[in-house]
C-alpha cells in the first residue's frame, strides 16, 4: 500500500462504467486546499480557509527557510515544531471548511526596559509555512511571509477617537502641498523648507506653477487687482470682487478648524435579500408561495446537472428530476411535508402526504446485486440505514389562476450502507386540472410552446377518442433502444433522439426481419392515429382530431443480407408537424396543429470487422451496436393577408390584373378596396364629388342647351 496519499483516498472502486466519474468524486472527497495558498501579511495576524474534507484533519505550523543554492522551500512535514514565535488557531465553518488563524505571539515595541521587544525597526522577517496532514501525510500548504515593523508610539498624548484640525486661517493645510518627501528637498518644489538655497538656485526658474506647486494662481478676471485703467470696463470698479491673493482656497484658507469624531462604519455591507412578494393569484410560470411567505420548493436539478435540494416550483410547469447521490452516511429523517400553501385563490391548501414502502429497491440503488451477494459477516458490519426516501411525486390540482389540493406520494425504503452504491432519487410535479385521474391539457385552446402534443386513437363503435403519447427517447440511461424511457414531443420545440440497437451476424443475414424489428421499435415511439388541433382536446368528436399520415417510400429491397451488411433498415423516425395561426384571444396568437406527417429515412447497416475485441464477422454470437434515430420538426404555415379570391377572378381569368394587360377592375380603381392610399371613407366621398361633377356637366352640356335654345325660339 502506498503512504504518499491518506487511507481514505485508497479505497477507490476500480469498476469498468464511470471509472472517471468515480474518479473525480474520489479526489474531491479526500482533497483539501488552502484558499488563498499564499499570504504577505505586514501584520500580527492572519487568516486563511482550508476547504475540503477537513475531518481527522490535523495541522502544524513551522518556520522555512529557502535553499541557498536552489532557493526552494524544503518539502513540506508534518512533524511537530518548536517555533515559540506564532500561534495557531482553527475555526470550523460549514462542513467542508475550516478557518485558519495565525497570530504573533510577542509584542512589537522597540526595545527600552521591555522584555521580547524589537531590536530593530524591521522586528519581523520571516517565512512561516502552515501544513494539513492526515496521519503523517501532509495534504495541503499555506506560505506566509511576514515582513512586520515594530510600533512606534507618539510622543505626546493621544485624543481618544478625535482628529484635531488646525485653524487654516492661521496654519493652513496646504501650506507647500508639492512637499511630498519629509527631511529631503523635492525638485522643482519651491516652497519646500528643505530645500537649501543652493539647492534652490538650480530650479528657480522652473518651479512647479499653481497652489500645488507652492505659487499662487493668477487672480481672477473678477479680481480688482487684475484690470488696469486702460481695458477695464465701465462697470468693473463698482461690480468688481475684491479678495487678497493670500486667500487662496487651494491652500485651506476659507475653512475655520474644527474637531471631527470618526464614526466605525464597516467596509462593506451584505445584500439584504428582500423576501417574495405574494401576489394575489398565480401566473404561468411564478413561484408557488407558502403561507410565511416563503418559496414552495422540491429537489430539482439545475442547468449545471447539479441537485438543488431547495428548488422553487413555478405554477403550471411540470418536471421530473433524478438526482445521484453516493452515501457517505445515513440520509437525515425525512422532513415534514405537510406544507401550508397559499392557493392563490385566497385561501390555504395542506400538502397531503401518502407514504409508500418500497422493498424492491433495485432502481434506486446502483448495485443492489452486489449487497445481497456479501456474507452475512460484512452484512451484519455494515450500517442499515432505515426510512430512506427514494421517490417525491406530487401532484397540483388546479383550477384558474389558482390551486385546489396538492398530494405527494412519498416512497421510502431500507438502504444498507457501503461507499460504493450511489442512491438515486426520483422527484416529478404534475398539474392537473379537474379530475385526479385526468391529464393536463396543453393550451387553451391553442398550443402553448413547451407542452406536450396531444395524441389519440379511436376504436369504439361510439366515436370517442383515447389518449396516446407521442414520445421520443430521452438522452439518459444506457443507450439501448431496450431498455431507453420515453419522453413526450414538446409543442414548438424541435429535437432529436436516439438509441443503440445490437445487431449480430445472424440478424443481418435475416434482413427482411431486422427492417420489421426497427420499424415496430420506431413505431413505439408514435402509437396514436390522431392529433389534437388544439391544446385543449375533446375526447368525445373526431372534429377537433386530424390524423397522422405516413408517408410510403416504394423501394425494393432483398429480403437477405450479404457478408454482414443489410441495405434499406428504416433506422430514422421523423415527425414532421405543421401548425397555423387561428385567431388571437386577448391579443395572444393561438396556435393549432395543421397535419402531422410521419417519414422513415434508410440507411445501410454493415458489421466491421475488428480481430482485437473478436470478429463479429466470422462469429454468429457477437453483436455491434448500430443508431436507431428520431427527430421531430415544427413548420409554421404562414398566414395570407390578401383577401380571398371570388368566383369571377377565378372562373374569368382574362379580367384577372395578375394575368392580362387590361384591368377592368381598376376602372373604378379609387373606389375599391384595393386602393390603400388614404382611408377608405375618404377615397369614396371624394369619388361621390367627381360623380356629382360629372353629371352636373352633362345636365348642363349641350344636349340641354339646344333643347333651351329651341324653347326660346318657341313663339306662344
Amino acid at each position: 500500500m502506498s503512504t504518499n496519499r491518506p487511507p481514505a483516498c485508497l479505497n477507490v472502486v476500480s469498476q469498468t462504467l464511470f471509472v472517471f466519474v468515480l474518479l473525480l468524486k474520489e479526489e474531491a472527497v479526500c482533497s483539501v486546499v488552502f484558499q488563498p495558498s499564499f499570504l504577505v501579511t505586514s501584520g500580527p495576524r492572519a487568516s486563511a480557509f482550508l476547504v475540503g474534507n477537513v475531518s481527522d484533519i490535523s495541522l502544524t505550523i513551522s518556520s522555512v527557510t529557502p535553499s541557498n543554492t536552489t532557493g526552494r522551500l524544503p518539502p513540506p512535514s508534518c512533524m511537530p515544531s518548536s517555533l515559540v514565535q506564532w500561534n495557531l488557531s482553527q475555526e470550523l465553518t460549514g462542513k467542508s471548511a475550516l478557518l485558519v488563524h495565525v497570530s504573533l505571539n510577542r509584542t512589537l515595541q522597540l526595545c527600552g526596559n521591555e522584555t521580547e521587544c524589537c531590536a530593530q525597526p524591521l522586528c519581523v522577517r520571516e517565512t512561516v509555512r502552515v501544513s494539513a496532514c492526515l496521519g503523517n501525510v501532509p495534504l495541503a500548504s499555506l506560505i506566509i511571509q511576514a515582513q512586520i515593523y515594530a510600533q512606534l508610539p507618539p510622543a505626546g498624548p493621544v485624543s481618544e477617537n478625535k482628529t484635531v484640525i488646525p485653524n487654516q486661517v492661521f496654519q493652513p493645510l496646504g501650506r507647500c502641498p508639492c512637499d511630498l518627501s519629509p527631511g529631503e528637498c523635492d525638485v522643482r518644489c519651491c516652497c519646500d523648507q528643505d530645500c537649501t538655497p543652493e539647492l534652490l538656485w538650480l530650479f528657480a526658474g522652473h518651479c512647479l506653477p499653481g497652489p500645488f506647486g507652492g505659487s499662487f494662481t493668477l487672480a481672477a478676471e473678477y479680481d480688482c487687482a487684475t484690470q488696469s485703467a486702460e481695458n477695464a470696463p465701465d462697470w468693473f470698479p463698482f461690480l468688481c470682487v475684491t479678495s487678497p491673493s493670500e486667500n487662496n482656497p487651494f491652500l485651506g484658507l476659507f475653512y475655520d478648524g474644527q474637531t471631527v469624531t470618526p464614526k466605525p462604519a464597516p467596509s462593506f455591507l451584505a445584500q439584504q435579500v428582500t423576501p417574495p412578494v405574494p401576489s394575489t393569484y398565480y401566473r404561468q410560470g411564478e413561484p408557488i408561495l407558502t403561507t410565511d411567505n416563503q418559496y414552495f420548493t422540491i429537489p430539482q436539478v439545475s442547468l449545471l446537472g447539479q441537485c438543488l435540494e431547495s428548488a422553487p416550483v413555478a405554477f403550471l410547469q411540470d418536471f421530473e428530476a433524478v438526482c445521484v447521490r453516493t452515501l457517505q452516511a445515513c440520509p437525515a429523517a425525512p422532513a415534514d411535508l405537510r406544507v401550508a400553501v397559499r392557493d392563490g385563490l385566497g385561501g390555504v391548501v395542506t400538502v397531503n402526504v401518502v407514504d409508500e414502502v418500497t422493498t424492491d429497491i433495485s432502481s434506486f440503488v446502483s448495485s443492489p446485486a452486489k449487497l445481497d451477494s456479501a456474507g452475512p459477516e460484512l452484512v451484519a458490519e455494515r450500517q442499515l440505514c432505515v426510512n430512506v426516501v427514494l421517490a417525491l411525486s406530487y401532484t397540483l390540482d388546479w383550477k384558474g389562476n389558482g390551486l385546489t389540493a396538492i398530494s405527494v406520494i412519498r416512497r421510502t425504503g431500507n438502504i444498507t450502507l457501503d461507499a460504493a452504491v450511489s442512491l438515486t432519487s426520483r422527484y416529478s410535479a404534475v398539474f392537473v386540472n379537474g379530475n385526479v385521474t385526468a391529464q393536463p391539457n396543453s393550451g387553451n385552446p391553442g398550443y402553448q410552446v413547451g407542452r406536450p402534443v396531444i395524441g389519440g386513437f379511436s376504436d369504439s363503435p361510439t366515436g370517442a377518442i383515447e389518449r396516446a403519447p407521442v414520445s421520443l427517447w430521452p438522452a439518459v440511461g444506457d443507450g439501448l433502444c431496450s431498455s431507453a424511457d420515453l419522453r413526450p414531443v414538446l409543442y414548438g420545440l424541435n429535437s432529436t433522439s436516439g438509441c443503440l440497437m445490437p445487431v449480430s451476424l445472424l440478424n443481418l443475414t435475416q434482413c427482411s426481419q431486422l427492417r420489421e424489428t426497427v420499424r415496430y421499435v420506431l413505431a413505439g415511439l408514435v402509437p396514436a392515429s390522431l392529433v389534437s388541433r388544439t391544446g385543449k382536446p375533446d375526447f368525445s368528436s373526431l372534429a377537433n382530431w386530424t390524423s397522422i399520415t405516413t408517408v410510403v417510400q416504394n423501394s425494393s429491397q432483398p429480403a437477405g443480407g450479404f457478408s454482414g451488411v443489410c441495405s434499406g433498415v428504416p433506422a430514422h423516425l421523423h415527425i414532421h408537424i405543421r401548425s397555423v395561426v387561428m385567431g388571437t384571444v386577448g391579443g395572444v396568437a393561438q396556435k393549432m396543429i395543421q397535419a402531422v406527417e410521419l417519414s422513415f429515412r434508410e440507411t445501410t447497416w454493415s458489421l466491421e470487422c475488428d480481430a482485437v475485441e473478436g470478429n463479429p464477422c466470422v462469429t454468429p454470437h457477437l453483436t455491434q451496436s448500430f443508431p436507431v434515430t428520431s427527430s421531430v420538426t415544427f413548420t409554421d404555415t404562414p398566414i395570407s393577408t390578401q383577401p380571398p379570391k371570388s368566383r369571377f377572378r377565378i372562373n374569368f381569368t382574362e379580367f384577372d390584373c395578375e394575368r392580362n394587360d387590361v384591368c377592368w377592375p381598376e376602372l373604378a380603381f379609387p373606389l375599391t378596396p384595393y386602393y390603400t392610399g388614404e382611408p377608405y371613407s375618404q377615397a369614396l366621398a371624394k369619388g361621390l364629388i367627381l360623380v356629382f361633377f360629372f353629371i352636373a356637366a352633362s345636365v348642363l352640356g349641350t344636349p340641354w342647351r339646344q333643347i333651351r335654345q329651341a324653347w326660346s325660339n318657341t313663339s306662344l
